[in-house]
């Protein structure tokens, strides 16, 4: 947007030439007030042709998330849709989905060496609910967002687009991909704890039919806690091509590696007194390498006026593989230690970890169409959607954690001196965990927005699923009658809405959604187990309600976006053992319930003066628990009551802009029995930044006022650091 004037004195004036018209397909409408000044309506339908480096990009809110499946503009779908602006976060030096998502209104995050600790509405997300480019990202791996536009949450039960689900709701990484409207970019930042890399991003567009696109990054950085160090290296081309037949064709692969000493320490609750939060606990030889690989086609044809199929196929790799020490528990005799982590024999003072070795890898192809476009019956408009989905999961852990004298392996670390010791290389290691797990799953789905009137819409869908999962035990000596288990099943899945919008600007719902689990609530392959008779345990699928009712409005002549809503969710038919050497007699141990409040805002409130920000109250408690009547009207677990950020981006000047924020995470509990409780925070950052016509600078605060904090129960909040960043794009 190099016409963009936000001059101290003067009322901002969009100018576009013809030619940025035609790419923002006139997306910026201007007009004249009384005083013949101008006033700009930014409608975002098309805000994915704006340079991402513009100082108000992160600052406009999308018109569409592909993460609906239908194409339909947010303000028509009665669930609330939260779309994150990657760049945002860039500018900070976040690179990790779980750390984008933190005060994120209804997201709860914690840090997970393994993974990314995600919650959505009080229920997981991480095992089988985060998706890219709308296909899933099962499996246990860290998730890289190097080469992401945005992140798209659809919140609340969502099993009618995509099967199965922990009920919270969907997270969808939208990918960087060639296009016909993108600048390319070169860039490199640098930083506190030798934080140092550089980006490409070259989009090139050959001729009117084809654009290729070219996406990298290399990073390494320390850590403020001592021997923790990353390297990061992602590599995606892809190329798109489109004919004068209104059809598409994007081809894409992505190479996203991350090798990291991990940091894993014990809990802040093992810890003694004076621990500075800068001591590591990781050991002289641990690392962690996961290793992510895409392979993606995805076409559209548009055949007919309004109407369009669209075909996805996609082979996703993603592997990790480590070996460390990590948690730990504080021995206070040579017998005595505080948490259940290692021996303390001769070590007392120390910290005693446990040893792991493992390598995993996870395989998902998935196949999906879609057909939807618009038809009248009578007086009645329909958009519907009609698609089918076929998804091939493999998932194989190798684990071991004792030597071949079957002794467990442990490593200590002198918390006060940082001193480590271990027993590394003692022996070689016994496997004693080796499962292959894959599942195959069939689901067809219809949904259809029917316009009553032109106020009134009516939202109908149901989907059909048909799932087939087994698991072997590949260790030596199994039982064969055990060695491996299988479970195949069917669920349905509907939802239905009603959208009011008494005006242009505002957009009233109320929606009814349901989700279903397999395996007693558990989303992922991985979670099947040789050890069961899994066609007794999934003998009903665990299954997700809510109700939802809210209202999304624009306002300031469409310059600013708000959403609120207020939900119910109800988590039945929770599975359970009651006598554990009765494998074959499971129970139905009670009921999760989740209700809260969400609001959430974006846009421009002054000529200069752009916000963005929102705040979201989860109250997910146990509502019944034949297993544990203790546990009625505790908190679920990483569960955080209270969410909330608020941004403001200041553009004195054309060229000039500053931000400053503040990130709000309240306090959880870490276990249902709630005797433990990670303490909240408030994090305030802070930057600056120029952006002309070819170069962009920021210079970023994280952690403004320097606070001590806990971001989980095992790992600190980063304290003060710097990122400056510098793009030239062309």
């Amino acid at each position: 947007m190099k016409s963009l004037n936000l001059g101290a004195s003067h009322t901002p004036i969009f100018k576009f030439s013809l030619l940025s018209m035609m790419l923002l397909q006139a997306q910026y409408a201007v007009a004249n007030d009384e005083n013949n000044s101008q006033t700009a309506v930014m409608p975002t339908i098309k805000i994915e042709a704006m340079s991402e480096l513009d100082p108000v990009k992160s600052y406009i809110d999308y018109d569409q998330a592909s993460v609906t499946r239908n194409g339909l503009k947010k303000k028509d779908i009665p669930q609330t849709i939260d779309t994150i602006d990657v760049q945002k976060y860039k500018i900070y030096g976040s690179n990790d989905l779980s750390v984008m998502l933190q005060g994120t209104p209804g997201v709860s995050t914690n840090y997970d060496m393994r993974g990314d600790g995600i919650s959505l509405r009080g229920f997981n997300a991480d095992t089988g609910d985060v998706y890219r480019d709308g296909i899933r990202e099962s499996g246990q791996v860290r998730r890289s967002t190097a080469n992401v536009e945005r992140i798209e949450i659809l919140k609340g039960p969502a099993s009618v687009l995509y099967g199965r689900s922990a009920g919270g709701g969907v997270i969808n990484m939208v990918s960087k991909f060639a296009n016909f409207d993108s600048k390319s970019s070169v860039g490199v930042y640098g930083g506190s704890y030798n934080n140092y890399g550089t980006t490409v991003d070259f989009n090139q567009v050959l001729n009117d039919n084809l654009a290729v696109r070219l996406t990298g990054e290399y990073g390494q950085s320390d850590s403020f806690r001592s021997s923790i160090e990353n390297e990061i290296e992602m590599l995606s081309p892809s190329f798109t091509y489109k004919n004068d037949d209104d059809l598409s064709w994007t081809m894409q692969y992505t190479y996203d590696k991350l090798h990291r000493v991990p940091d894993r320490g014990p809990s802040f609750t093992t810890l003694p007194k004076g621990t500075s939060i800068k001591t590591g606990f990781a050991q002289d030889g641990d690392f962690v390498n996961d290793v992510l690989q895409v392979v993606r086609s995805d076409l559209n044809y548009q055949f007919l006026p309004n109407w369009n199929f669209h075909w996805a196929v996609s082979h996703r790799q993603a592997e990790q593989n480590f070996d460390h020490f990590y948690l730990g528990g504080l021995c206070l005799t040579d017998d005595t230690k505080i948490s259940n982590a290692g021996s303390c024999s001769g070590h007392v003072g120390e910290i005693s970890q446990v040893y792991y070795w493992q390598e995993t890898s996870n395989k998902t192809t998935s196949n999906t169409f879609d057909i939807k476009g618009e038809f009248d019956t009578g007086r009645l408009k329909h958009n519907v959607v009609v698609g089918a989905d076929w998804t091939y999961e493999q998932r194989e852990p190798l684990l071991a954690n004792k030597n071949q004298n079957g002794s467990a392996i442990y490593g200590y670390v002198n918390p006060l001196t940082g001193q480590r010791t271990s027993s590394r290389g003692t022996g070689d290691l016994i496997i004693n965990t080796h499962n292959y797990n894959q599942g195959t799953n069939y689901g067809l789905f219809v949904q259809d927005l029917i316009g009553l009137s032109d106020q009134l819409k009516l939202m109908l869908g149901m989907r059909y699923d048909h799932y087939d999962f087994s698991t072997t035990n590949k260790l030596p000596n199994v039982d064969p009658l055990k060695r491996k288990r299988t479970v195949n099943d069917e669920s349905f899945s509907p939802n239905v809405g009603i959208v009011w919008q008494p005006t242009d600007q505002h957009s009233f719902y109320a929606s009814y959604s349901k989700s279903f689990a397999p395996f007693g609530g558990q989303v992922g392959v991985s979670v099947v187990s040789a050890s069961a008779d899994l066609k007794v345990f999934d003998a009903e699928p665990q299954y997700n309600e809510q109700y939802e009712v809210g209202v999304k409005s624009d306002w300031l002549d469409d310059r600013l976006n708000t959403q609120l809503s207020v939900y119910d969710i109800r988590k039945n038919n929770i599975r359970y053992l009651p006598n554990p050497e009765k494998t074959d007699e499971w129970a139905v141990a009670g009921q999760h319930q989740s209700k809260g409040v969400e609001v959430s805002f974006i846009g421009r409130v002054l000529d200069n003066l752009f916000i963005r920000g929102g705040y979201g109250y989860t109250d997910a408690t146990v509502r019944k628990d034949v297993k544990t009547p203790a546990n009625v009207g505790h908190e679920l677990a990483y569960n955080s009551k209270n969410t909330g950020n608020l941004f403001i981006r200041y553009l004195p000047i054309e060229k000039l802009y500053g931000e400053v924020g503040v990130t709000y995470v309240g306090a959880y509990y870490t276990n249902l029995n709630n005797l433990t409780q990670v303490d909240g925070f408030n994090r305030v950052d802070a930057a600056i930044g120029y952006k002309d016509e070819r170069w962009g600078a920021t210079v970023a605060v994280n952690n403004l006022g320097n606070k001590e904090y806990w971001r989980s129960e095992s790992m600190p909040g980063t304290p003060r650091s710097f990122l400056v960043r510098l793009n030239y794009q062309f």
